[in-house]
């Protein structure tokens, strides 16, 4: 199971609790570790930046207890700066905050940093990749969207693949995580782990099929598509 604070290129699934029963997540976690996976990632939208809305500090308050593994917060949320130490407070290792959220990224990444968690930068498909090469030396993550944020189940928009492949010569020898979200399964978990991705977030892909009384599912789900990153790395 994965340590935040090592850092290596492995394949690293991260099960998105957006598909996970909303009734059961602390089960639905427990269940998804057991199966194989190896973060947790939690989407927080608000309906401002992105046109949905699902959680807030309290949530990743009462789940972090039943995670063993990493807490991934994507916050896709506009401002951010407000919320980053509540989000820290509960918990959270990973706190990923949108390049396109505000007019002041150096602060919010400093603000990440500061309140102890690691800190992720999250692009949007529409932006271009070399929008974050100033920014390499203040991240621990950055996060390349294959679908528009708000909405899971959508499909996977290819064009992200080169950017992805842009990203990892940019990033060089820095310690620093290329996470995939958006569309991930067997059929494209290759194509970006091949471009030098190590964190695949996959929602649908690895909830379909299983439930907390019948978690193997899970497990074959998360297996297929680690298996087919690795043979692409």
């Amino acid at each position: 199971m994965s340590n935040p604070n090592s850092f290596d290129r492995s394949i690293k699934i991260a099960p998105s609790i957006l598909a996970a029963d909303f009734a059961n997540f602390g089960q639905e976690i427990e269940a998804v570790e057991a199966q194989g996976a190896d973060w947790i990632h939690v989407d927080v939208m608000d309906g401002h930046f992105v046109p949905n809305i699902t959680f807030g500090p309290q949530t990743c308050s009462a789940i972090r207890p039943h995670i063993k593994s990493v807490m991934d917060v994507h916050l896709m949320i506009a401002p951010v700066d407000p919320y980053i130490e509540a989000f820290a407070e509960a918990g959270a290792n990973f706190i990923t905050a949108h390049l396109e959220s505000g007019p002041h990224i150096h602060r919010t990444l400093q603000a990440i940093r500061g309140a102890g968690a690691k800190a992720g930068l999250a692009l949007n498909p529409a932006t271009p990749v070399e929008d974050v090469a100033y920014l390499l030396d203040m991240v621990d993550l950055v996060c390349i969207m294959t679908v528009n944020p708000g909405f899971g189940g959508q499909k996977f928009i290819h064009s992200q693949v080169e950017k992805t492949r842009k990203l990892r010569d940019l990033i060089g020898d820095r310690p620093i995580h290329i996470e995939i979200d958006g569309g991930v399964d067997p059929t494209t978990a290759p194509l970006v782990a091949a471009a030098g991705a190590d964190v695949l977030v996959a929602g649908s892909a690895v909830f379909k099929g299983g439930s907390v009384q019948n978690p193997a599912p899970y497990g074959d789900n998360i297996a297929a598509i680690r298996k087919a990153a690795q043979a692409a790395q």
